[in-house]
């Protein structure tokens, strides 16, 4: 694997999708994608609540699953690192040994609350999160895994984002991220902060940026995160699936058929290596 670190030293930026899980992980490695993106706000919309609900082990847990079947870098949400510096510590040491190339931190109340996803967050105090990222470059392992310091202010004060972003590369981040979706704002940023930067797709996705990536390059843009596209993708399908089968209609496969879509489905979990496998070691000629 290489490192995420090593791919960000790269001019343009790289792309993370959001992935739920080892086939997903899959499918976004095949397509061409270089890093993944554990989203937590999807990761919660799949367990049917909101990224506040979820812990530390659970993000952990799927890291596992991801990681067994796709070794490509994978970035965890970790909102705002589930507690105060001493629980950071345990949580960087967790996403650590899980698997994770980087994890983000934000700036927000623990425990998160629900009204994030409307658009109203709590921040902590400056000195609060600072803390949380010196504790967390203290308590990982290695220098291949990165710290990315998140704060959501440019909505309402960008200078005050600004300064806060870099009171967290003066305590170590080596990822800056200020929330923002506003290219003005965004070449603000890009002149008052060191890169690498990251920046987090709107719900438009990828396919509507504030600006190309080359220019997102130029204001020192190193990481795009794109962290809910397929998330809704999927609760598009499933619900049009659903509702075909309860109407007894033939699943909505946009052309394919239920036979050739199964068959590319073994394609992506690379069933012939497990079938392989058998035939070598518990099948024997009939």
């Amino acid at each position: 694997m290489t490192p995420l670190a090593s791919l960000l030293a790269h001019e343009m930026p790289v792309i993370a999708p959001l992935v739920l899980g080892p086939m997903s992980a899959q499918l976004a490695q095949r397509a061409g994608f270089r890093a993944l993106y554990l989203g937590g706000g999807s990761v919660g919309y799949d367990k049917a609540v909101t990224e506040a609900n979820l812990n530390a082990t659970e993000m952990a847990q799927l890291a596992l699953d991801i990681r067994a079947a796709c070794d490509l870098p994978l970035i965890l949400d970790a909102a705002g690192g589930w507690g105060d510096a001493m629980h950071v510590r345990r949580t960087v040491r967790l996403a650590e040994a899980a698997g994770f190339a980087a994890i983000e931190l934000e700036d927000q109340h623990v425990p998160k609350r629900a009204h994030h996803h409307i658009g109203i967050d709590y921040p902590v105090p400056v000195e609060v999160m600072v803390e949380k990222i010196r504790e967390a470059v203290a308590a990982r392992r290695s220098p291949d895994f990165l710290i990315i310091g998140r704060t959501n202010l440019a909505r309402e004060n960008l200078d005050e984002a600004v300064t806060r972003a870099h009171a967290y590369k003066a305590a170590g981040a080596d990822i800056l991220f200020v929330l923002t979706f506003d290219a003005a704002q965004l070449r603000v940023i890009g002149r008052s902060l060191p890169a690498p930067l990251m920046f987090m797709t709107a719900t438009t996705g990828l396919a509507q940026l504030p600006m190309p990536p080359a220019e997102l390059a130029e204001y020192g843009v190193r990481l795009i995160v794109d962290p809910v596209t397929p998330m809704l993708a999927i609760h598009r399908a499933l619900r049009d699936c659903y509702t075909a089968m309860a109407d007894l209609r033939p699943a909505p496969l946009h052309g394919a058929s239920s036979e050739r879509e199964l068959e590319a489905l073994k394609v992506t979990i690379d069933l012939e290596a497990l079938l392989a496998i058998e035939r070598r070691t518990t099948e024997r000629p009939r």
